[in-house]
């Protein structure tokens, strides 16, 4: 019995070796899951779902046939593929959750999410998340011509990386405050989120308990996930 979480895999094109090693969780580890919740980030970009891209296609089977083998698939949206919706969800399998969700865990109440909305220390790109969440604003993007809007996406995308390479880290990391609050919020001890890159179990105190932020990792040189089950919570990096 084990419930499994992972997020920030980037897939594109350009990193066939992160896909395949994608692959080869979701037909191995994958499959002797509870459940499957992948927490934002799971492509590099999403302009759509009427994007052609045969990778798209590649995971979607993928997926499918895990959902099929009784192992069901969570979504929640990253700040890289806020935009892939309801016709992707149907052709995957996956159920879309909203950006905050409190499950319960074999006797845990644990919190997930994606983690971005976290880093309030972050004032331009907060700024920029509620510009873009905007439902008219992705409605009208979505309604342009597919050429267009691979055009729009790669110039956000590297408006993005040069806005990042001046930034001081700790600003695109967590605010302690705003994870204290969020908590408080859900009466939960125990988050669970990537955006930040940053693996790592954090222990601290709300409302004089102990409680938990568990950090996914990036799958940039291994993959990353947690595992849920009754012994415990455990963050996991593996090869592959």
């Amino acid at each position: 019995m084990a419930t499994l979480f992972i997020a920030d895999l980037h897939l594109c094109t350009e990193e066939p070796a992160i896909t395949a090693g994608f692959l080869r969780f979701l037909a191995g580890e994958a499959r002797q899951a509870d459940a499957l919740y992948i927490l934002g980030d799971l492509f590099e970009a999403w302009i759509g779902d009427d994007d052609p891209n045969p990778l798209h296609g590649q995971i979607a089977i993928a997926l499918r046939s895990l959902v099929d083998s009784g192992v069901p698939c969570y979504f929640i949206h990253g700040n890289r593929d806020f935009l892939l919706g309801k016709d992707f969800a149907r052709q995957s399998g996956m159920t879309l959750l909203p950006q905050e969700k409190v499950l319960e865990l074999y006797g845990q109440r644990v919190l997930i999410m994606h983690g971005d909305t976290l880093c309030t220390d972050d004032v331009g790109y907060q700024a920029f998340r509620a510009k873009v969440h905007q439902p008219w604003l992705q409605k009208l993007f979505l309604a342009l011509p597919l050429y267009l809007r691979k055009r729009i996406a790669a110039k956000m995308r590297a408006g993005s990386k040069s806005s990042n390479s001046v930034k001081d880290m700790a600003i695109m990391d967590v605010n302690a405050q705003t994870v204290l609050h969020t908590l408080e919020r859900h009466r939960v001890q125990h988050l669970i989120h990537g955006h930040t890159h940053r693996p790592a179990v954090h222990q601290f105190n709300v409302n004089g308990k102990p409680a938990f932020r568990y950090v996914l990792g990036a799958w940039h040189t291994e993959g990353s996930m947690i595992k849920v089950a009754p012994e415990g919570i455990e963050l996991i990096a593996f090869p592959f």
